[in-house]
């Protein structure tokens, strides 16, 4: 692999760098979020992406990337991605769906902890000469109630521990879960914020969830309740949240995710949520310690590393899941086409007139799209990989060797 080339944005862990390049792919590094033409003359040449949320793949850029053929996303979210450009071009995406959810559980949870014991003015009071020993206003989070919207891996995670603290869970999702614990699923997003003294926001970047807290949602939260979103920062009003909080309806709120956020270190940030008393903000920050960041470096090297070497697509969020060992001195051919009636009869054939024997394959579909693993014995010739390329069902064939 000693001609691929990758290019890592924002700062991804080292340890990527070190698998990637331990199996001589040649690394260019950058440490903030690149967009536009810039990505696009970094791409120029580069095989592999890694990126995490602030990078912002579409279907223009893919389309002027032609030699790109994987996509790491060293995150949880994809959002940021155009993944049915991408299948579209033959590009597999890969994501860290575990990796960081411990991290990301750990900040709710301090959040948590800090909203309810007003921690924030009692920090601020101080710094400024004030000595303010009250007890008003600050709660145990024993016996208060959690309502986590979206009850993924993040918020079952939540789930778990804030019952451990003594919380009252109860939670909202739009796909049947299973309840752990003594956790209670709400019917409802109405009924689950009129029953909660904290709301912690877990959901997907699906464009369906866009805006999806507002005003009216914040309207039904009981007076004095507080409000996290460690999720995605289009998914929420921050002007209604202000409000709320100015009134005095809500009585804080966390915020690690930001509808524009910068592009990297040492950028300037503009919120309506600065200067407010009881709220924390944060950049980013939810799965963005040293362990998480070490665990979706490698993570992610490794998932992109067995696409290069292998074709597994094992996990990719874009593409038909397919695993398949390798055979010792056979050519591995990677076919990505539209799933259609004739497309594996269209392979066989070329490859039978070719004079190439099918030594194993698999085969696997999803949606409009299939995934054939094949490999062969003899020389596969510059004939066989047009024809394969040239059939009316390819999406992209790449050839392994050695």
């Amino acid at each position: 692999m000693n001609d691929l080339k990758a290019l890592l944005v924002e700062g991804i862990h080292p340890v990527a760098v070190d698998v990637l390049a331990s199996s001589g792919i040649e690394v260019d590094r950058e440490s903030r979020a690149l967009s536009g033409e810039e990505l696009v003359s970094r791409l120029a040449g580069v095989q592999v992406l890694g990126l995490r949320s602030g990078t912002h793949v579409t279907a223009e850029v893919l389309a002027q990337a032609p030699d790109l053929r994987v996509i790491g996303a060293f995150c949880i979210g994809t959002n940021q991605i155009d993944l049915q450009a991408a299948t579209e071009r033959g590009i597999a995406v890969f994501n860290a769906p575990f990796s960081n959810t411990r991290s990301v559980v750990e900040l709710a949870i301090a959040e948590i902890i800090a909203l309810t014991r007003r921690l924030t003015v009692q920090d601020d009071a101080m710094h400024a000469g004030q000595w303010r020993k009250s007890a008003k206003g600050s709660h145990e989070l024993r016996g208060r109630r959690l309502g986590i919207v979206g009850y993924g891996k993040i918020g079952s995670q939540l789930s778990v521990l804030a019952e451990a603290l003594g919380m009252h869970v109860r939670f909202f999702d739009t796909a049947d879960r299973l309840a752990l614990g003594n956790a209670r699923r709400c019917a409802t997003l109405e009924e689950l914020l009129g029953d909660s003294d904290v709301v912690s926001l877990h959901v997907d970047g699906r464009p369906g969830n866009s805006g999806m807290f507002g005003d009216a949602q914040f309207g039904l939260m009981p007076r004095g309740a507080v409000f996290l979103n460690l999720s995605r920062g289009f998914l929420v009003d921050h002007s209604a949240l202000r409000e709320r909080i100015v009134s005095g309806h809500l009585a804080g709120a966390a915020v690690d995710v930001f509808p524009n956020e910068p592009a990297g270190p040492g950028d300037p940030f503009e919120s309506g949520l600065r200067g407010l008393p009881n709220v924390i903000l944060t950049p980013h920050v939810g799965g963005s310690t040293e362990e998480a960041q070490q665990d979706i470096g490698d993570f992610v090297a490794g998932k992109l590393l067995g696409y290069l070497r292998a074709g597994a697509t094992g996990l990719s969020v874009n593409l038909p899941e397919v695993q398949l060992p390798r055979l010792d001195g056979a050519t591995r051919l990677l076919l990505l086409h539209r799933n259609q009636p004739g497309a594996l009869a269209h392979l066989a054939g070329v490859l039978a007139d070719g004079g190439l024997n099918v030594e194993q394959q698999l085969l696997t579909t999803s949606g409009t799209v299939g995934y054939a693993v094949t490999d062969v014995r003899g020389t596969v010739g510059d004939g066989v990989v047009d024809q394969l390329r040239g059939l009316p069902e390819t999406i992209r064939l790449d050839v392994l060797t050695g």
